[in-house]
């Protein structure tokens, strides 16, 4: 850091840069995440075929992968997840209803999801570092053009006018 005067340049564009790959991240999926969260998109059926799983320490994470096909008829897509299924949650070949919002290897159930909570604080997150990089000033270049405009009412209103205590 320079001496008194702030961060080091190299940070700022580190934490600059980092902000843009966390929007980058977070704005092609927004769509997507905002249809899943309503569950708005093409109504039809998943059919499970086969369940996933990855053991961790302590927990054990699954998800069925199967076809869906729409309630039209018109759409078809095998190989697809049924967003937030567990082992628990189908069974083998009995189908559920979804929902297909365009994901390229997700479907939906009808109650919609919770990711678009992730891709919030992605962005919220990437505000928030640029806020902090530009936001101070942002804040004192706005201050110094609004102080000349306040002192010019001050003034047209006179000494003495101040009505606050009144």
């Amino acid at each position: 850091m320079t001496a008194g005067r702030g961060r080091s340049p190299a940070f700022t564009v580190v934490l600059t840069l980092f902000a843009g790959l966390l929007v980058y991240l977070a704005v092609p999926n927004m769509g997507t995440v905002i249809r899943a969260a309503r569950a708005d998109g093409t109504p039809g059926v998943f059919v499970p075929r086969e369940l996933f799983c990855v053991q961790h320490p302590g927990h054990e994470s699954c998800v069925w992968t199967g076809e869906f096909r729409s309630a039209d008829g018109m759409t078809r897509r095998d190989e697809v997840e049924m967003y937030g299924s567990d082992r628990v949650s189908h069974r083998e070949g009995e189908p559920a209803p979804a929902v297909d919002v365009g994901a390229a290897s997700r479907v939906y159930g009808p109650g919609g999801s919770n990711e678009w909570v992730f891709t919030a604080l992605l962005f919220a997150a990437a505000l928030a570092i640029v806020w902090f990089l530009y936001g101070g000033p942002l804040r004192r270049a706005l201050g110094q053009r609004s102080r000349p405009a306040m002192r010019a009412r001050r003034s047209a209103s006179g000494p003495g006018t101040d009505t606050m205590g009144q």
